[in-house]
């Protein structure tokens, strides 16, 4: 019972501690491009278009043409 108790107050306790309200001048540092999911967005986009090519077809994400390159 008792490490039942304790993991849930830990966990509590982690989750209470995430929470927090940003100020707009803490805003700037979280908006870096570092912190972005893809942090180089020309690299994903040769990335989609290789993956186009590859699966010789392109549909869903926008853009034109088939696998063969031509628009």
């Amino acid at each position: 019972m008792i490490p039942r108790a304790l993991a849930a107050a830990a966990l509590l306790f982690a989750l209470l501690l995430g929470a927090g309200c940003v100020k707009p001048y803490q805003r700037e540092l979280l908006a870096k491009p570092i912190m972005a999911i893809q942090p180089d967005p020309y690299e994903a986009l040769l990335d989609q278009h290789m993956l186009e090519a590859r699966e010789a077809a392109a549909g869903g994400f926008g853009s034109a043409g088939g696998g063969c390159g031509c628009n």
